[in-house]
């Protein structure tokens, strides 16, 4: 029974002692979307929905929640963060092609109307995220004519 005891407050000690150290934020300033919102010209549903259900993982600027202080849920939260940004980020849309912004918008396209985003794990604590199928089509609606912009100005290939 002393090893079990003493087992528990090693581990007990590791995890206060995790506490103190964590990932890096992804805490960049909010206008870094701005050049998307004003390339993309979302109506203001769209927009809202962006917000609510997109710029955490996929901008430079997420809004944490309280757990996200807690070892290891704050690195689980960092690695969802880090893998949305590789994936689509908002705040590099200028850095994106033409080509890219289109295929990127087809991405956006695929994932939303297949429900696979928002993900399941952040909707169940975003109840805001959660997108209804009216939702789903005014996004869908919105990116699919954004990306008619984008099929023009392709370059060559």
């Amino acid at each position: 029974m002393k090893i079990i005891k003493k087992i528990g407050l090693l581990l007990l000690i590791v995890f206060v002692v995790a506490q103190f150290f964590g990932p890096d934020k992804n805490e960049g300033d909010m206008t870094s979307v701005d050049a998307f919102f004003t390339d993309t010209n979302p109506p203001e549903d769209v927009k809202m929905i962006l917000k609510n259900a997109c710029l955490d993982c996929h901008s430079d600027s997420t809004r944490y929640p309280w757990y996200n202080n807690i070892t290891p849920v704050n690195y689980w939260l960092a690695d969802h963060v880090k893998d949305g940004k590789k994936h689509f980020n908002m705040s590099k849309w200028s850095d994106y092609s033409d080509k890219k912004k289109d295929h990127k918008l087809d991405e956006l396209i695929e994932m939303v109307e297949d429900k696979e985003m928002p993900l399941d794990s952040y909707t169940l604590t975003h109840g805001e995220a959660k997108l209804s199928a009216a939702q789903i089509e005014s996004v869908v609606a919105w990116a699919n004519t954004v990306r008619l912009k984008y099929v023009f100005l392709k370059e060559p290939q």
